[in-house]
């Protein structure tokens, strides 16, 4: 009898801040138990109900650009004027277990994760429209005008780099589009580079 193995997986989920990226991971994450979800370390501020260690790891400026010196970050980036990074122990730690590990990075930290990793899965959502992700940043209310003005000028030159992207998905309808991140990583694991066929006795088919 043959058997597949392979090695754990790392998936970026990225899309425009009000893109939906975060309510995709979380919901998919419950309908797949075997994903580990990457905690990011950022500068900025806690927003309201943001939990530290479970939303971000919240550091100080002076905190995160010591740990970019001691080369803590697996990738790090500045966003809205904030720097967010992924510790590259926790992440390398998880793979080696042979657990696949999902994260929420904006399109530098997905790029970023690419080159790092080629065999990374990168996943771009998108908005319906401008128009709809306008509406999706106000009604959070969580955000100054400016703020608000700085991210839809910010979320055009992210779906730019859409394309170079693995996979690019319109978040129209949230359960079409969960199921389609799932599909994509159902898939992803079949992928013959990620795998090794064994005999059940250990041995080597060829």
């Amino acid at each position: 009898m043959f058997q597949l193995k392979r090695q754990g997986m790392l998936i970026v989920v990225s899309s425009p801040s009000g893109g939906g990226k975060s309510t995709v991971i979380r919901e998919v994450m419950k309908q797949d138990p075997r994903l580990e979800y990457s905690v990011s370390v950022t500068s900025r501020s806690p927003r309201p109900g943001e939990v530290n260690g479970e939303s971000y790891h919240f550091v100080t400026e002076e905190d995160f650009r010591a740990w970019i010196n001691r080369g803590v970050f697996y990738e790090w980036a500045v966003v809205h004027d904030n720097l967010y990074g992924t510790r590259r122990d926790i992440v390398e730690e998880r793979l080696r277990r042979g657990h696949d590990v999902i994260m929420d990075l904006d399109f530098q930290g997905g790029l970023n994760i690419k080159k790092q990793a080629p065999a990374s899965v990168l996943v771009f959502i998108l908005p319906p429209s401008m128009t709809v992700l306008e509406e999706r940043l106000r009604d959070r209310k969580t955000d100054s005008e400016e703020t608000i003005r700085l991210r839809l000028h910010n979320a055009l030159e992210e779906i730019r780099h859409a394309t170079q992207y693995d996979y690019v998905l319109i978040n129209e309808e949230l359960d079409a589009t969960i199921k389609q991140v799932k599909g994509i990583i159902a898939a992803e694991h079949h992928r013959a580079a990620r795998l090794t066929i064994e005999m059940n006795n250990g041995g080597d088919p060829a």
